[in-house]
């Protein structure tokens, strides 16, 4: 016999244990070890009631396929809630045809840290920009970089780790308002 009951505590069981088992790995990748350890705790605890679902159900194919789809239900739902943490920094390096732009000025005033300098490129000179940003607020820059200079070349990747410079300032004593 087939229990909607069961088959649907099995999927939101496994969604639940998933999602905090994505989480807890991408805390640790990132050296939150602390919090990833708690949910560590609460990730087993969650497991172990699933699994002891499914292990007394055996009998129904439909309570394994539960625990199938639940758990890939789990990784979407743990990839889409740590998209809107957006936790860590970016690292985006922008660079522009021309090296007479105001483009870094511009973005310091809006409160990000740029590091400049000038480059060779293909067809000439070129200003290269770096720029560190909270995950959070990288569609705000992008959308800011499409509006001042839609031609640039961006790059962008998360760093392991920092330490020093304008950022590390602000986030020791002031707030950085972005």
């Amino acid at each position: 016999m087939i229990s909607l009951t069961l088959i649907g505590s099995i999927i939101g069981i496994n969604v639940v244990y998933v999602s905090i088992f994505s989480l807890r790995l991408i805390l640790m990748i990132k050296g939150r070890r602390g919090i990833a350890s708690l949910l560590a705790m609460l990730e087993v605890f969650v497991y172990l009631l699933g699994l002891n679902l499914v292990l007394q159900n055996l009998d129904n194919p439909f309570n394994m396929a539960a625990y199938c789809l639940g758990f890939g239900l789990g990784v979407y739902a743990g990839s889409r809630i740590e998209e809107y943490l957006a936790l860590g920094y970016i690292v985006v390096q922008v660079i522009v045809n021309s090296v007479e732009t105001n483009l870094a000025m511009s973005l310091r005033e809006k409160g990000y840290g740029v590091t400049a300098w000038e480059a060779d490129g293909k067809d000439g000179k070129r200003l290269v920009l770096q720029v560190l940003v909270k995950r959070k607020n990288e569609r705000r820059l992008m959308e800011s970089l499409s509006k001042m200079s839609p031609q640039a070349f961006i790059i962008s990747h998360e760093p392991k780790s920092f330490k020093g410079g304008f950022w590390v300032r602000l986030t020791e004593g002031r707030k950085l308002k972005l």
